[in-house]
């Protein structure tokens, strides 16, 4: 049965951070779904050059439980919009207590995920300074950090990185090598 991966998208997301992980988890054979936060299944990137046009909206999945791992896209004010839906918060939640891999990059683990509890006592980075405004969980300055059930990386320059330890973790090693070195990373 093939692993599953649901990236939450909100308008303001980093381009890269949304863009990247999608591609190469579909690369290993993981069913990627894109769903948007809002009711508007187009979705702007942070700098409003591309524009996504999501699977599903996050409404529609709240009572599936069929993914393995959600992943979280940086980028302000797309972090800030994660952050502040009730949806959002209840959907990571809800796959935490499952156990599943939560994967967040760059403003995402400290805006998104430290305010639900979800750092406390894990390793994480985030994107330089954010590590600053919580207290809770034990800042890395490495580029991706996995802590259990937890995936957590830098910016847009780690997203590769991050990536490449989405597939580790839901797949194994020997795929995670070959999709690297299939996009020479």
């Amino acid at each position: 049965m093939a692993k599953k991966a649901i990236v939450l998208l909100a308008d303001g997301f980093e381009d890269v951070e949304a863009v990247t992980p999608v591609d190469y988890l579909r690369r290993a054979g993981i069913e990627v779904t894109t769903a948007s936060i809002s009711q508007n299944l187009t979705v702007t990137s942070r700098w409003g050059e591309i524009k996504l046009t999501a699977d599903t909206t996050l409404t529609e999945t709240l009572n599936q439980d069929i993914y393995d791992a959600v992943i979280l896209p940086g980028g302000i004010p797309g972090a800030t919009a994660l952050a502040a839906s009730k949806e959002t918060g209840e959907f990571l939640l809800k796959m935490a207590a499952a156990g599943k891999l939560i994967c967040a990059i760059c403003a995402s683990p400290v805006l998104v995920l430290a305010p639900l509890g979800l750092l406390t006592g894990k390793n994480y980075t985030c994107y330089i300074g954010f590590e600053e405004k919580i207290t809770d969980g034990k800042w890395s300055d490495a580029r991706v950090v996995t802590d259990g059930n937890l995936i957590t990386s830098r910016a847009a320059g780690t997203t590769g990185e991050w990536a490449i330890a989405i597939i580790e973790k839901l797949l194994d090693k020997e795929t995670a090598k070959k999709i690297a070195g299939t996009v020479l990373l």
